[in-house]
C-alpha cells in the first residue's frame, strides 16, 4: 500500500477506505502477503479478474486475442496453442502448493468462477462464468479447445494432474465442467 500511497499522493488512511470501496464494489482483491521473513505481511492488492478489461485496463480479450493470434501465425490449433500458454503459466507457478489448488487459483485469476467437488482421487471444477462468453456463443469449438489446451497444459506443467475431459454447456449460461484426476501417489499424499 506504501508504494500506492506515494504514487497517488494521498495519506495511507484515505487510501486504505478507497481500497475499502473499490473491494466492496468486487473492483479489487485483496490477498495478505504470503511472508516467511520477520514482520508483520502486506496487503497486496490486484484488479478483480472480472473487472479486468473496463476502464481501459488490459483484460481477458487481449490475452484471448494473443493466443487465437499465435494460433493463426503458427497454424496451430486452438488446443495446441492453449497447452503451451498453459505450460508457460505452470513453469511460473512451480513448486507454489498443492496442484488442485494452484490450477483452481489460476481459474479463479481468470474469471471462471470455479466451483470444486473432490471425489476420491477425481476433482470436478463446475465453471460458473466463460469469461469470454460473447465469442464462445459464436465460435464454441474455438474457445473451448482453447480451454482444455490450456487446462491439459497447466495440469501437465503441474504434475500430478490430469485432465480427464470438459464438459461445455451454453458459454453465456456458464456450468461447463473441467474434470481432473490427481495421480495415484499425489492423491495418496493429499
Amino acid at each position: 500500500m506504501a508504494e500506492l500511497t506515494a504514487y497517488v499522493r494521498l495519506n495511507h488512511n484515505a487510501v486504505r477506505q478507497h481500497l475499502a470501496v473499490l473491494k466492496e464494489a468486487c473492483l479489487v482483491v485483496e490477498e495478505v502477503e504470503d511472508r516467511s521473513r520477520p514482520g508483520r505481511p502486506r496487503l497486496l492488492y490486484r484488479l478483480h479478474p472480472e473487472a479486468t478489461g473496463r476502464w481501459g485496463t488490459s483484460g481477458g480479450y487481449a490475452w484471448l486475442a494473443k493466443l487465437l493470434s499465435d494460433a493463426v501465425r503458427r497454424r496451430q490449433e486452438p488446443r495446441q496453442v492453449g497447452r503451451q500458454d498453459g505450460h508457460r503459466r505452470a513453469a511460473e507457478l512451480a513448486g507454489g502448493g498443492d496442484q488442485v489448488e494452484l490450477l483452481e487459483a489460476e481459474m479463479v485469476r481468470r474469471g471462471f468462477r470455479p466451483t470444486r467437488v473432490e471425489r476420491g482421487r477425481r476433482v470436478d471444477f463446475v465453471l460458473g462464468r466463460c469469461p469470454f462468453a460473447e465469442v464462445a456463443d459464436s465460435d464454441p469449438g474455438t474457445i473451448c479447445q482453447l480451454h482444455l489446451g490450456l487446462a491439459e497444459g497447466l495440469t501437465e506443467g503441474l504434475g500430478g494432474l490430469e485432465v480427464e475431459r470438459l464438459v461445455a454447456k451454453d458459454p453465456k449460461r456458464a456450468g461447463c465442467r473441467l474434470v481432473v484426476r490427481r495421480e495415484p501417489s499425489v492423491a495418496a499424499s493429499a
